[in-house]
């Protein structure tokens, strides 16, 4: 301070600067014209809040980059899980066989793998080659210029338009119609029914629909052990109705078992009917030839 005040009055006077003052001259910011201060307060404050919107844009462009990338990593797990399964390749073919034995392998897979329907189309169509591949891009081109979803239903229709004669399918939908337990398990009826339920889609157009028609198949006992419960789902219908046949199972076994069983206490019984005389003869001698006391007259007791 002191050098300060010597100095004045001899022309330019020479400033120092402590580290820290506040006497410095006055500079430009080329952002904000010339009235902030690097001193002022609240320009250091905003130009703090500026660094620190700056840092959390460039975190979120970071955090971005990395969500993008993890969906596609989950991608690529689910299809290598997909392929363990062994999927088959598809290569079309006038062979109603062949693309209905595909079509079946590749819908046991996905009901082993909780997929959305849209990844369930996109693996399926993974396994085409050939005349298949060529005729599922002319598929997914007009789904895309149309919005078609990607659902199951909607690929198990176009499937079966092209690798499927009209006359099959019609003679699949007929046997939808008429599927039955029977002699099946209700397991054994399930998969049946779904078999055949997609050459009829129309029929179990909602899921309560689907579980109407599936109850209505059951052998009537059954659908007595069923008909004072509510139903919502399909997979619901079809575990009470394994229930239900277990219990069913377990009684008749138990009412077999009782049916057949011998019983200890049972003794034999004799009726109160006269001896009747069979025949006479020199009757029979005890022990030294004598006679046993019966007159040689032999008796039995009637029945």
């Amino acid at each position: 301070m002191d050098l300060q005040v010597r100095n004045r009055g001899r022309g330019r006077p020479t400033r120092q600067h402590p580290e820290g003052g506040s006497d410095r001259e006055p500079e430009a910011n080329p952002g904000h014209g010339q009235g902030n201060v690097a001193g002022d307060p609240v320009a250091t404050a905003i130009n703090r809040i500026t660094d620190v919107l700056e840092r959390m844009t460039e975190h979120q462009a970071h955090g971005a980059v990395h969500q993008q990338g993890g969906p596609i990593d989950y991608e690529d797990r689910a299809l290598e899980r997909f392929l363990k399964f062994g999927p088959p390749k598809f290569y079309g073919g006038p062979e109603p066989e062949v693309a209905e034995g595909w079509w079946e392998r590749i819908s046991d897979i996905f009901a082993a793998l909780n997929y959305t329907e849209e990844r369930q189309v996109t693996f399926a169509a993974f396994q085409f080659e050939g005349a298949a591949r060529s005729w599922w891009n002319l598929i997914r081109v007009n789904w895309d210029r149309n919005h078609i979803p990607r659902t199951w239903a909607n690929f198990t229709r176009e499937f079966n338009a092209k690798f499927l004669p009209p006359l099959i399918q019609e003679k699949r939908e007929d046997d939808f119609i008429k599927c039955k337990q029977g002699a099946m398990s209700v397991a054994e009826y399930e998969v049946q029914f779904t078999k055949l339920s997609r050459f009829a889609p129309e029929l179990i157009a909602t899921e309560q629909r689907r579980v109407r028609r599936f109850v209505q198949g059951l052998n009537v006992e059954i659908q007595e052990g069923l008909a004072a419960v509510r139903i919502d789902t399909f997979a619901d219908a079809v575990e009470r109705a394994q229930r239900v046949e277990v219990a069913r199972t377990q009684v008749k076994t138990y009412q077999a078992k009782k049916r057949f069983a011998p019983s200890s206490s049972r003794e034999p019984t004799y009726t109160n009917a006269p001896l009747a005389k069979v025949g006479r003869g020199t009757g029979a001698r005890g022990a030294g030839g004598r006679n046993n006391g019966t007159n040689g007259t032999k008796w039995k007791r009637s029945t």
